[in-house]
């Protein structure tokens, strides 16, 4: 559902925001009590909400968590993934050599995509708040739809609470003033008092994609972990209880059954973000961001498959940080590349052999072959540019993986081997005698490789600020991004966040 937004055209100006077309049915405005008053009416309002998880693109930036900027922005500035410049290839303006650095400034072009993707959410679910509020349901039938879109909303707002901490709030569709920062406590209070209050009206059963009451508990459990990165409060035993309440998962057998074409049979995803080509959903094309150009030969002896673009690859020591033994290990694609019409490997245009190597010569100077690539979804003959795969938002390994750590934080580590040993056995990796934060740190690499979330527990493990590959130490306020320039542009009412040059 895309719904002009009329009453809030400033705010839509002010965060440079964007609403496009997500391939589902258009109306022109908002119509006061004349949409939204059957169920089938209520369902596509909603769905217009979930479809805005899917990001846009516009000649501003582009904005699909998927592939491009959103999951780029939290992979290159952890110690997981880079996009080094290859020749003159991406390049960009060295927005991808300041993220590898931690240098970025305030007119990076993934800074102000993470922005507007979050608050282009928002912007839709306000709308389409105001325009239940309109309607001529009941009170009793409101309550859970409000709930529902509440708790989506506060899940931009965690995104935003986690990449920029003194962000806006702003919830009422028909105010059109320039709103303030809000701290980043009171950003965090809010996305709580969101979740808590949506929790009673929410769906209690397992349904995928939607919100229910097991997503909003695995949010809370994730603001709750990262509490004490958040606003300096620990709140390790309110993200156990928060786990422990989520019920009705379990771990899929085959660890890639949650990253094939279908993988919304698995039993382990509790929220995810649906793509279907056929119905024309757009921006799911992140494993081409990452293979090299003559990969789609080592899919398809006819090379049928799309076009690949040769961009971000694996920091060097990420693939060695698996033993060979371990399963995972075959999220990334590593060494001699087979094309299946000759059986030999691919010859490159330079007339070199394409293998991907651990190492990686700089981030300013990297050769095409350079780098071990994303081979986590599932790669087929025949896929189209827009695959197939939904993509994971929340799994169940992270609520086995944030109770262990938990347990460890709280000192009793002997509590925290049985959520461990469901994660390690399903990839044949040894559990230690002893588990402590290091051993925690590095299996979540090896757990959740590429799935966007790195960053997070890198500043949350204190790794984010020590020196790593290309990188040298970290200033502690680079533990948010500054708010975009081109936001603060526009609305005089915006603070810049601590530490960053004001222009």
């Amino acid at each position: 559902m895309k719904i002009k937004i009329t009453a809030a055209i400033l705010m839509s100006m002010l965060f440079t925001i964007s609403c496009t077309d997500l391939s589902e049915d258009l109306y022109d405005k908002v119509e006061d009590g004349n949409f939204g008053n059957t169920s089938k009416e209520v369902d596509a309002l909603v769905g217009g909400a979930y479809s805005s998880l899917r990001g846009f693109a516009d000649g501003i930036s582009n904005n699909y968590p998927t592939c491009e900027y959103v999951f780029f922005l939290n992979e290159t500035v952890s110690d997981e993934a880079t996009i080094p410049t290859r020749g003159s290839n991406w390049y960009d303006g060295g927005q991808y050599q300041d993220a590898q650095t931690h240098h970025w400034k305030a007119d990076n072009r993934m800074i102000l995509s993470a922005w507007r993707y979050n608050y282009t959410g928002i912007a839709k679910i306000n709308s389409i708040i105001y325009q239940i509020d309109k309607s001529s349901l009941s009170d009793t039938s409101k309550a859970p739809i409000y709930a529902e879109l509440k708790a989506l909303r506060a899940y931009y707002y965690y995104n935003l609470l986690d990449l920029f901490g003194n962000v806006p709030i702003v919830t009422d569709f028909e105010d059109t003033s320039l709103p303030s920062n809000s701290t980043r406590k009171q950003v965090y209070d809010f996305v709580e008092k969101e979740l808590t209050d949506a929790i009673p009206h929410l769906n209690a059963n397992v349904v995928y994609s939607k919100m229910t009451k097991n997503v909003a508990y695995s949010l809370l459990a994730r603001l709750y972990l990262n509490s004490e990165a958040f606003i300096g409060t620990a709140r390790w035993q309110d993200c156990l209880d928060m786990c422990q309440k989520i019920s009705g998962y379990s771990l899929a057998p085959d660890f890639f059954a949650n990253f094939a074409t279908e993988n919304q049979k698995s039993p382990e995803i509790i929220f995810a973000i649906p793509y279907d080509s056929k119905a024309g959903t757009v921006g799911n094309y992140m494993n081409s961001m990452s293979c090299h150009y003559l990969h789609k030969l080592t899919v398809s002896a006819t090379a049928d498959y799309p076009w690949s673009a040769n961009g971000m690859c694996a920091q060097p020591g990420v693939y060695s940080a698996f033993a060979d033994t371990d399963k995972r290990k075959k999220c990334m694609v590593a060494g001699d590349q087979i094309n299946l019409a000759t059986g030999q490997v691919i010859i490159m245009d330079n007339g070199e052999k394409l293998t991907y190597t651990e190492h990686v010569n700089s981030v300013t100077d990297a050769k095409e072959n350079e780098g071990v690539r994303l081979g986590k979804y599932e790669m087929k003959e025949g896929e189209t540019w827009e695959r197939d795969h939904d993509l994971v938002v929340i799994r169940y390994a992270e609520i086995l993986m944030m109770q262990a750590e938990c347990y460890v934080r709280l000192g009793s580590p002997d509590l925290a081997k049985p959520f461990l040993q469901q994660v390690t056995s399903r990839a044949g990796a040894e559990l230690p005698a002893t588990i402590d934060l290091h051993f925690i740190d590095q299996e979540l690499l090896r757990e959740f490789t590429f799935e966007g979330r790195r960053r997070t527990d890198n500043i949350r493990f204190g790794t984010f600020f020590l020196p790593w590959w290309e990188k040298g130490d970290t200033e502690k306020y680079r533990a948010i991004f500054p708010i975009p320039s081109t936001v603060l542009s526009t609305n005089a009412n915006l603070k810049q966040n601590p530490g960053y040059p004001v222009n």
